[in-house]
C-alpha cells in the first residue's frame, strides 16, 4: 500500500471502529448486517428466487449458506462479494424429479468457493462423507430441496484495496452490463487485509415461483442489524466462513454479546449474553405467532405456514456437544427434534377449537401438536387425518409434521410455543445492564403464511390463480426484575 492508501485505510478503520459499538437487534425497517430467508423450495416444480443489495458505498465480503430445512446441516456454501450498490440474483431450481436442489445465477458478482454454476447442493454435511458425522436424518440427496437461507456480512472491503478493485464492476455503458474484473485473482490469503469490521447495509427477499401454475409467493428477509463488532474474514479457514454463533457487541457488559428487544408495548429490553447464539435466538424468541387460514372450497384455496427456528440446531444437533440446551429440550434423534406445543384455530365469527388430532378413533388424553423439524410447513387440509409427511397444498412441502385440519372455510390460528413443553421453552442466561437475571419464554421463530386461491370461473375456457404471503405476527415476554418482564414468575436455570 503507498502512503496515501494506507492513510485512507487507517481512517477509514477509526470511523468504522469508532462508530461500531452497537448490540443485535431485529430490523423491523429490514436492512441489517445478517439476513434469514426462512424458506427455499423446489417442490412441486417450484423455483426459489434469491436477492440481496447493498444499500453503501462500501463492498462488502457475504457469508451465504443454504441449510436443508429437517436439521439445518448445510449443503451449500460459498462467499458473495458485493461492489457498492451491487444487487446480487440467483435461482434454487430441481436437478430432476427425483433428485435435490442446485444453485444457477447469471450475475456477474464475484463469487468464491463455488465449485460450479449450476452448483449443486450436496448431502455430504449430513451422510457422513463430509467432516461432520452423519446425522439420523434422510440421507438422500432429496433433503436438499427445501431448507432456508443466511446470509451474513463478514467486513466491509478497503475503499481502493486490490479486493475492492477486482471486485468492483466495470461500467461500459450499457446497463447490467458490467462485470468485475479480477474475480478469479480473489484467493483465501489476500482477502484478510482488505477488509475490515462490516456495517449494516444489507436487504434482501425471495419468491416462490411455480411457472406452470403461475404462482408467485413473495417475502422480505428477516434482518438483524448490529450483528458484530470485529471482522469475521480471516485465514483460520479454507472458507473463512462466520455462522450466527459469532454475534458479539463491545456494547455488552455481561457476556459477549447484548440483544436489543422490544417488549408488546413497545418498550426496549436489553439484555446481554454469554454466546453469542443465544443474542441471536433473543432477537426471534416469541411466545406465540398468530396468523390466518384460507381454505374455502369454493375459492379453491389452501394455506401453508412457514415455521422456521433459525437457531434450533444449536441446541439440538448432537455436532454441537451436550444437546439438548434450553430454550429446545429435545435432541434431534431418528430424524427429529420435536418441540410441543398448544393452539387454537378459530373461524371469523368467535368460534373456536384447541389444535389437536383429526381422529375419531384416537383415545384421549390427546397428544399436544409438534414441530418436528428446523423449518416446518404448517399445512392446512381438509383431507381427512392428514399425517406427517403428506404434501402440503401450496408449497407441496413434506416437512408437514403438523397438519390442521380447519376449523372453517378461513379464519385465524394461535401458535402457543409456550404450552405442551414440560420445560416451558425457557432461554435462560441473559443479565439486564443491572446485572439482574432475564429469561425469556417461547422459541426463537421466523415465517410466514401463504395461501393460494384458484379461479376456475374468471373467464370461459380459462383458469386464474392469486396468492400471498404474511409474515407471522409474534408476541413475546420474559421473567425478570425488570419492568417489562413478569417478575411474579419463576425462572429458568438452564446451563449450556
Amino acid at each position: 500500500m503507498n502512503k496515501n492508501r494506507v492513510a485512507a485505510y487507517l481512517g477509514l478503520l477509526l470511523a468504522l471502529v469508532a462508530g461500531s459499538a452497537s448490540a443485535v437487534s431485529l430490523n423491523p425497517k429490514g436492512i441489517g448486517q445478517v439476513l434469514v430467508y426462512p424458506y427455499y423450495t423446489v417442490n412441486k416444480h417450484q423455483d426459489t428466487l434469491i436477492s440481496v443489495a447493498n444499500t453503501t458505498d462500501i463492498g462488502k465480503v457475504v457469508g451465504v449458506e443454504f441449510l436443508e430445512g429437517i436439521n439445518s446441516r448445510d449443503v451449500l456454501y460459498f462467499k458473495l462479494f458485493l461492489s457498492p450498490h451491487d444487487v446480487w440474483t440467483a435461482s434454487v431450481s430441481q436437478i430432476s424429479d427425483d433428485g435435490g436442489a442446485q444453485l444457477r445465477t447469471e450475475d456477474r458478482s464475484c463469487l468464491y468457493f463455488v465449485p460450479s454454476n449450476p452448483a449443486p447442493f450436496l448431502a455430504s454435511n449430513y451422510d457422513g462423507t463430509g467432516p461432520v458425522p452423519a446425522d439420523s436424518g434422510p440421507q438422500g440427496v432429496t433433503r436438499t430441496r427445501e431448507g432456508y437461507v443466511t446470509m451474513i456480512a463478514a467486513g466491509d472491503i478497503v475503499p481502493g484495496s486490490p479486493t475492492d478493485v477486482r471486485t468492483r464492476h466495470v461500467q461500459n455503458g450499457n446497463p447490467g452490463e458490467g462485470a468485475p474484473p479480477g474475480c478469479a485473482e480473489i484467493t483465501n490469503t489476500n482477502i484478510p487485509e482488505d477488509v475490515v469490521v462490516p456495517t449494516n447495509g444489507l436487504y434482501g427477499s425471495a419468491a416462490i415461483v411455480n411457472v406452470g401454475e403461475g404462482t408467485y409467493f413473495a417475502y422480505n428477509a428477516d434482518a438483524i442489524s448490529g450483528f458484530t463488532d470485529i471482522s469475521l474474514v480471516s485465514t483460520a479457514s479454507s472458507q473463512f466462513s462466520p455462522t450466527l454463533q459469532d454475534a458479539n457487541s463491545v456494547e455488552a457488559t455481561g457476556g459477549v454479546a447484548r440483544a436489543y428487544l422490544s417488549d408488546n408495548a413497545g418498550r426496549p429490553v436489553t439484555v446481554d449474553y454469554a454466546f453469542g447464539i443465544d443474542a441471536i435466538s433473543a432477537v426471534f424468541m416469541s411466545d406465540a405467532i398468530y396468523n390466518e387460514y384460507l381454505v374455502d372450497a369454493s375459492l379453491g384455496a389452501n394455506t401453508d405456514w412457514v415455521v422456521t427456528f433459525p437457531t434450533k440446531r444449536y441446541y439440538t444437533d448432537d455436532i454441537y456437544g451436550g444437546v439438548p440446551y434450553q430454550p429446545f429440550d429435545q435432541a434431534f434423534s431418528d430424524g427429529i427434534a420435536p418441540v410441543l406445543m398448544a393452539g387454537t384455530i378459530y373461524d371469523r365469527e368467535e368460534g373456536s377449537t384447541p389444535l389437536g388430532p383429526d381422529c375419531d378413533l384416537c383415545p384421549p388424553p390427546f397428544p399436544p401438536p409438534e414441530l418436528n423439524y428446523e423449518v416446518n410447513v404448517v399445512s392446512f387440509l381438509t383431507l381427512p387425518a392428514p399425517t406427517s409427511g403428506t404434501p402440503s397444498g401450496v408449497f407441496g412441502s413434506t416437512l408437514t409434521s403438523l397438519n390442521v385440519t380447519p376449523y372453517a372455510g378461513a379464519g385465524a390460528v394461535t401458535l402457543d410455543l409456550v404450552g405442551g413443553s414440560t420445560t416451558n421453552h425457557l432461554l435462560p442466561g441473559g443479565v439486564d445492564p443491572q446485572g439482574s437475571a432475564v429469561t425469556l419464554r417461547g422459541l426463537p421463530v421466523t415465517g410466514f403464511m401463504s395461501y393460494n386461491i384458484i379461479n376456475t370461473r374468471a373467464q370461459p375456457g380459462m383458469l386464474a390463480n392469486y396468492g400471498g404471503s404474511f409474515h407471522h405476527r409474534a408476541t413475546t415476554s420474559c421473567v425478570g426484575a425488570v419492568d417489562e418482564c413478569d417478575a411474579t414468575n419463576s425462572g429458568a436455570t438452564g446451563t449450556r
